[in-house]
């Protein structure tokens, strides 16, 4: 059993195979202080290559997802004009592998969105392989309207959206609801109240669990060189050996075993 590391910005909860990390700062709407930045990737980098944690749910404390950046901690920087430019990159260097590791998991990922997921926390349910979300939820890009820019979250905004509705989003900061969001194909699933959210998590848990751990990763990893425009005759040979690879593993064996017989196979029990 992987230790979780103790956070002080987020709660954890690991329970039958299923982490579930809440973002715990809502007297900022849970913005994404340096303090919770930290604290959200320690705890991925617990967990990453345990194949006992078949998922992880993201949600916000205090009826609030994520209201993005922590603007107060950006008022150093802003502050001190083009003398900070080197600082301003790194932080934005920070919080673009901090997207990447929350798209990068293997596990399957699910964001719970309930009141607002601003900026960057748009960014980060965008990260998530599946975001269920409340009808009355508020998005919104608004870095354009502050002076600023959506770069870090900009390729997550795009896969997800699409590069027209993508791009109208990131320049003209416009704001949606949570029924928009699922016309737009933004949302996967959407729900009326907040407690309807645990209700999708359940199911989409009961359904992460009929798959097998490690092919789930792999095929994250294959959507992953997909998406990255890798040339057709490369990309035949990294799929063909994944499949190959899958086929003559323990999980491939025990899955055409079950199959067969007539079972459910062993990580489905």
């Amino acid at each position: 059993m992987t230790n979780i590391p103790e956070t002080t910005a987020i709660t954890t909860n690991l329970r039958d195979g299923w982490l579930q990390i809440v973002f715990n700062m809502p007297e900022s709407r849970n913005a994404l202080s340096d303090k919770m930045v930290a604290d959200i990737k320690a705890v991925l980098n617990a967990v990453r290559d345990d194949r006992s944690v078949r998922g992880i749910s993201f949600r916000g404390n205090g009826g609030v997802f994520c209201a993005g950046g922590d603007l107060k901690g950006f008022r150093s920087i802003h502050e001190k004009g083009v003398e900070a430019k080197g600082e301003a990159e790194s932080l934005s260097k920070s919080a673009g592998e901090f997207f990447a590791m929350i798209a990068d998991m293997p596990q399957i990922t699910i964001a719970l969105v309930e009141g607002a997921a601003m900026a960057g926390g748009f960014g980060v349910a965008c990260c998530c392989d599946i975001i269920t979300s409340t009808t009355n939820a508020k998005y919104a890009l608004t870095e354009t309207r502050i002076g600023i820019t959506p770069a870090q979250i900009a390729p997550y905004i795009l896969a997800r959206l699409g590069a027209i509705t993508g791009k109208r989003m990131m320049l003209l900061g416009s704001r949606f609801d949570g029924k928009t969001a699922h016309e737009l194909g933004l949302v996967d699933y959407t729900v009326d109240t907040p407690d309807a959210l645990t209700t999708i998590e359940d199911k989409i848990k009961s359904e992460t669990f009929a798959c097998a751990p490690n092919a789930v990763a792999v095929t994250k990893e294959i959507i992953r060189q997909v998406q990255s425009g890798l040339p057709t005759d490369e990309f035949i040979k990294v799929a063909a050996n994944a499949f190959a690879n899958g086929l003559t593993s323990n999980e491939g064996r025990e899955g055409i075993a079950s199959f067969l017989e007539k079972r459910h196979p062993k990580w489905a029990e």
